[in-house]
C-alpha cells in the first residue's frame, strides 16, 4: 500500500488505538475537542494504520504546527516529510507555516530543529517558519 496524508474528520475506533500511539500523554477527547473547535488534524496512513499525525491551527493565511509526531518504530523514513509536504499542499490558502519550540527539552528540541531544517523551514528563536 501507499503512504497517504489525510485530514481526519473523525475518528474510527483504530484511528483513535493508533493516535494512542502516537501521542500517549494525551486523551481521545482531546483529539475530538481539537477537530470539534474548527482545527484540523493530519495523520500519515500505511497499511490502515497510522504513522504520525500534526495538528494545524490556522488563522487566515497562517498555520501554527501543534504536537507533530511520527511513531518512534517508522521515523527516519520520510513519514514526517510527507506528512508536511502533503498538509502544506491540501491547504493551500496558507501562506505562512509556524511551529514553536518552546518548553521542549533540549534533546526533543535538537532533534525537533534538525527535522525542521531538512523540511525548508528557518529558525527565528523559538519559532520555526516556512
Amino acid at each position: 500500500m501507499k503512504l497517504t496524508i489525510e485530514r481526519l474528520t473523525s475518528f474510527s475506533p483504530q484511528d483513535l488505538i493508533d493516535l494512542g500511539k502516537i501521542w500517549p500523554h494525551q486523551q481521545p477527547s482531546h483529539w475530538q475537542g481539537w477537530l470539534e473547535n474548527g482545527k484540523a488534524l493530519f495523520a500519515a496512513r500505511f497499511n490502515d494504520r497510522l504513522l504520525g499525525a500534526v495538528k494545524i491551527e490556522l488563522q487566515g493565511a497562517t498555520a501554527q504546527l501543534h504536537d507533530l509526531m511520527v511513531r518512534e518504530v517508522t521515523r527516519r523514513r520520510g513519514v514526517g516529510l510527507f506528512l508536511l509536504q502533503d498538509a502544506q499542499r491540501q491547504v493551500p490558502q496558507v501562506l505562512q507555516w509556524q511551529l514553536s519550540t518552546a518548553g521542549l527539552a533540549p534533546r526533543e528540541r535538537g532533534e525537533v530543529e534538525n527535522f525542521m531544517r531538512a523540511c525548508g523551514f528557518q529558525a527565528q528563536g523559538d519559532l520555526w517558519q516556512k
